[in-house]
């Protein structure tokens, strides 16, 4: 297993890769920060279902994804936006509004990993990881 220095961005491109050449399902290394953001993208809708299995001694994340009636691709674009060597915080006043909210900025506040709608209903800022729609 190799190791990354960017896990986020190996999340974001396995579901982006796994998404263009229409597969079913996509696994990932997991991590708590990997599970967070499937939670938010299965909350949000962009797919079906994720879950955490023991694949020998590492544990994986299975993500469904998940696709329209006529097999058209309900995430359009995974966007990377805060990196390792470049970290982007934003205030609270500050978060971005992705499409004019057709999309999603994930951010990871003090208070947990969270939208950036929800994020501005409790009033905190982060680390914005990515966007989304």
């Amino acid at each position: 297993m190799a190791v990354t220095t960017d896990p986020v961005a190996d999340l974001l491109t396995r579901i982006r890769n796994a998404n263009a050449a229409n597969h079913d399902q996509v696994e990932v290394p997991a991590s708590k920060l990997k599970q967070e953001i499937c939670r938010i993208l299965q909350d949000e809708g962009y797919i079906k279902s994720y879950g955490v299995f023991r694949v020998g001694v590492h544990d994986v994340i299975r993500i469904q994804l998940k696709y329209g009636p006529r097999k058209e691709k309900v995430i359009t674009q995974l966007k990377r936006v805060s990196k390792p060597g470049l970290r982007i915080y934003r205030g609270k006043r500050e978060l971005p509004r992705v499409l004019d909210n057709l999309g999603i900025a994930i951010v990871s506040t003090s208070q947990g990993v969270m939208t950036d709608r929800e994020a501005r209903r409790r009033g905190v800022g982060g680390e914005v990881l990515c966007y989304v729609w």
